[in-house]
């Protein structure tokens, strides 16, 4: 039996619709469409996701790769290894006091972040709320702009008049003040987010500057302290140029100058070097990951008006 046979039906060819207009399509076919556009964009953020991850991860990858090859094998440009070897890792620690660099790397990046908050903290305060000396600022930063190797021979004869050539209190003083531009232009942010009101209270209270700003604005600086304090901890961390100058004896010697010394006059120990580095990087990310709330909290604070 046919359509055409029913009684009271009309032919499914013979059907109209009033208008001339076809009817809607179907909602089931509309849901296909957008979930089959929402698995697109899902599959091109988790390709963009892995390709922005591989860009920083592989260089790290190469970097264990090479621990585990012999210097012929480095020579060659593989990625993989024939024959893994573990000689690089004792090696590196035979050849230099590989952990004591690396903790006088930490102890002077520590040691100067410091320094450089107990300076631009309240330096920020003064320039930013209460309007004193605003050229320092601008003096400060331009002064960072300039090409390091520029104060190497200031430095050089400052430091040694001085007689703190070869020292950590040394390194700690040139780190220290040498990050306070980058203090300040990270802390400016989160004084100007502070209210002014609070501030002009105290002030009508009879507190005066110094305690007003330890008492209520200081608490309220502490994610800017933080992030702050991170940032120049590994700037004065990766520094290379100024601790190959001031800092050759090896009871002050960095991790960066440290594994400058696997390089020889004919050969490069490519493989000790990557050992070096990957342990030299390991204690920066480890910081990194247990301060990252408050890393990435504060500095997206701080860029707030």
């Amino acid at each position: 039996m046919t359509a055409e046979t029913v009684v009271g039906r009309e032919p499914l060819a013979e059907l109209s619709f009033e208008g001339g207009e076809a009817p809607p399509a179907p909602a089931v076919e509309a849901g296909a469409g957008a979930r089959g556009r929402t698995r697109t964009r899902q599959a091109l953020s988790v390709a963009g996701i892995g390709l922005y991850a591989g860009f920083f991860l592989l260089p790290i990858a190469f970097l264990v790769s090479l621990t585990f090859k012999t210097r012929d094998e480095v020579l060659l440009g593989r990625f993989f290894t024939d024959k893994p070897t573990l000689e690089n890792w004792w090696k590196a620690f035979e050849v230099i006091h590989l952990t004591a660099f690396v903790w006088h790397s930490l102890l002077i990046a520590t040691l100067s972040a410091v320094l450089t908050l107990i300076v631009a903290a309240p330096a920020t305060y003064a320039v930013v709320r209460l309007r004193r000396g605003e050229f320092v600022g601008s003096l400060a930063l331009s002064s960072y702009i300039a090409p390091p190797v520029v104060a190497l021979l200031p430095l050089f004869f400052l430091m040694r008049w001085l007689g703190l050539l070869n020292s950590i209190p040394g390194m700690v003083l040139l780190y220290g003040f040498m990050n306070v531009p980058v203090a300040y232009w990270l802390l400016a942010g989160f004084v100007r987010k502070i209210p002014a009101a609070l501030d002009e209270a105290a002030w009508i209270d009879g507190a005066g500057f110094i305690r007003t700003f330890v008492l209520i604005d200081l608490p309220l600086l502490v994610p800017g302290l933080v992030a702050s304090g991170l940032i120049c901890l590994i700037l004065a961390y990766n520094e290379f140029l100024f601790a190959s100058l001031f800092a050759q004896d090896e009871s002050v010697r960095g991790l960066t100058v440290a594994i400058s010394l696997f390089q020889g006059d004919r050969f490069v120990n490519f493989g000790q070097m990557a050992v070096a580095s990957l342990v030299g990087i390991t204690p920066i990310y480890v910081i990194a990951l247990l301060f990252q709330d408050r890393l990435i909290g504060g500095l997206t604070a701080g860029g707030v008006k």
